[in-house]
């Protein structure tokens, strides 16, 4: 499986400038491509081919005096940029005739200098390389200086260099990576995520939230009001909204280690992960939608998926209509309506069930029931045999 390798990169000030010349090269190749298929497509034209595009906004374009810089830059990004737009068009079209699953995807929209994020890529094409004293070697900018905090299972295929909105530079390498089976175990759990308790296991353990954005929000409210006081197209307001990017670099640098601290345990002390697949779009909808994306649910259960199939464990998503907090996990009875408030209640069978942990059991049974189903198992009870003076719908009833 394809996995990326993220790493630190601190280029110096003339290498800062050959990126910056990058960027904004891959930037222009990516709205000159997409002008040119608004225009064709305006003038009743034919679409225009990924061969003709590159031909015209690349090739051609270097020729002219108003394009003529675009050589000073690795043709490789270019492709790469041009690729992108190509990648976007599918995308769009494959939504168009439903085709593609999910949401529906809008045409690709043109890119601006002022992104608060900023990439290009190289491929092997590129000739990147790994020097012997640990550099990232990039054709027409130089030998970065990298922080190697792991080393590369494998050769990269491919490295993207970012530049983020703390002003922040990274290497992200695409490497093939084979799959580690851990030792087996016996041990299975399912996952009830939520708010008041970031995760509740089927086993009783809960996982506090530790809700980073709002523990940030007060240094946060004190640097956009310091923003939003500093005239605009100052430097003052860039360094005060450099500021601002940097804290909330922080906290997603933060939310991001502890998903990751959490998931690999999980992955490690379990042979099989059971999670419900939620409705993140429509809770961020609702007044809940800081804490909603404060816990980063989407990011935690990616990575439980990946790290499932990378070390030979089993994963699986329920329905999300599954009624898990309703669902009595000793007797099989559904309760009625229960609110948010009621955080324990008791089954007509006597027992006592807490919401959390009672839905995370019922997650695992039905992620259970759902593999039996997969692999050919009995899920229904069997049949039996009728008893003598059983009666059965008559001949011809519907």
């Amino acid at each position: 499986m394809r996995l990326r390798y993220n790493y630190r990169v601190y280029p110096d000030a003339d290498q800062r400038a050959a990126l910056a010349r990058a960027f904004g090269c891959a930037r222009v190749v990516f709205n000159d491509g997409l002008r040119a298929r608004a225009d064709a497509h305006a003038a009743g034209l034919p679409y225009l081919c990924d061969g003709d595009l590159s031909k015209r906004v690349v090739t051609e374009a270097k020729k002219t005096p108003e394009r003529s810089w675009l050589s000073e830059v690795s043709a490789v990004v270019l492709q790469q940029a041009l690729a992108d737009l190509n990648t976007a068009y599918r995308n769009f079209f494959a939504s168009l005739s439903s085709k593609r699953k999910g949401p529906k995807v809008a045409p690709p929209r043109f890119r601006s200098k002022r992104d608060n994020r900023q990439a290009i890529r190289f491929t092997k094409n590129a000739r990147f390389a790994l020097t012997p004293g640990g550099r990232l070697r990039l054709p027409k900018i130089g030998d970065v200086a990298v922080r190697w905090s792991r080393d590369l299972p494998a050769e990269p295929s491919s490295v993207t260099v970012v530049k983020d909105a703390a002003g922040r530079y990274f290497a992200s390498f695409v490497v093939e990576v084979a799959e580690h089976p851990l030792p087996p175990v016996e041990s299975e759990t399912g996952i009830d995520l939520g708010l008041g308790h970031f995760a509740v296991l089927s086993n009783g353990r809960k996982i506090d939230s530790p809700r980073f954005l709002r523990r940030a929000e007060k240094k946060l409210k004190r640097l956009q009001r310091a923003l939003a006081r500093k005239a605009k197209g100052s430097n003052n307001r860039v360094k005060a909204r450099a500021a601002v990017a940097r804290q909330h670099a922080k906290v997603a640098d933060a939310r991001r280690e502890f998903h990751h601290r959490e998931s690999t345990k999980i992955i490690r002390d379990n042979q099989t992960v059971v999670v419900e697949d939620l409705a993140v779009n429509g809770l961020a909808r609702t007044r809940l939608a800081k804490s909603v994306h404060d816990a980063g649910w989407s990011s935690f259960v990616g990575m439980l998926e990946y790290k499932a199939a990378l070390y030979g464990r089993a994963f699986h998503r329920i329905d999300r209509w599954f009624p898990s907090s309703r669902l009595c996990s000793a007797c099989g009875a559904l309760a009625g309506s229960m609110p948010l408030n009621v955080r324990s209640w008791e089954c007509s069978c006597g027992a006592v069930h807490d919401r959390d942990v009672n839905a995370a059991i019922n997650i695992l049974a039905a992620g259970r029931a759902e593999r039996l189903n997969a692999s050919g198992g009995q899920v229904r009870p069997p049949r039996a045999v009728a008893r003598p003076g059983e009666r059965g719908s008559p001949r011809g009833a519907a």
